[in-house]
């Protein structure tokens, strides 16, 4: 079920990725796929995160129609750093993942352009107005999305929702204990 749910959400990212900027052109610059990379990375788990990062870059690259391979292996090196960097790190407060998600953009970003640069095929767009705006709305998006996700995905979220329950259900107790004294 696990599984199921993350191919839904990979596959729902990057389809919106590929659709969203006919809607709107500014859109471009949300990068859903890398939010989700990103989510599954400060998982700690380096082999899910990976994988999830190649299937989003190489499901990217094709419905972009631009170089084949450069958004799964940047997608790929930002969750195996991520995912490292989680490891040894506790990223599970809120306002930690916010620098990350931000370097996440701005270090997905440079490795695309590097690739690009490095197999001379130069962006028309320059790099520093490009990233910037990448980072930003990235970073916006990504911080209500990866609230979200927490939600949906997370072990620890779904014992609170049941831990709220059965405090309601003990304060009742407890105060129908108190009437009767």
């Amino acid at each position: 079920m696990q599984q199921l749910k993350i191919a839904v959400v990979v596959a729902l990212a990057v389809i919106l990725q590929s659709s969203l900027r006919q809607i709107w052109p500014p859109l471009v610059h949300i990068d859903l796929p890398l939010i989700v990379t990103v989510y599954f990375a400060l998982q700690r788990d380096v082999l899910q995160a990976m994988i999830v990062g190649t299937i989003a870059g190489v499901a990217t690259g094709a419905l972009s129609g631009d170089l084949l391979g450069a958004y799964g292996f940047s997608k790929t090196l930002t969750a195996y750093l991520i995912a490292s960097l989680a490891t040894r790190v506790m990223l599970d407060n809120p306002l930690v993942r916010i620098p990350v998600l931000a370097g996440a953009a701005l270090l997905d970003a440079t490795v695309y352009v590097l690739l690009h640069r490095l197999l001379d095929r130069a962006s028309l767009q320059p790099f520093v107005e490009t990233a910037s705006y990448k980072v930003i709305w990235t970073t916006i998006v990504g911080t209500i999305l990866l609230y979200l996700f927490d939600t949906l995905f997370s072990e620890r979220a779904r014992q609170r929702r049941q831990l709220s329950v059965r405090r309601r259900v003990a304060r009742r107790g407890m105060n129908r204990f108190r009437r009767k004294r």
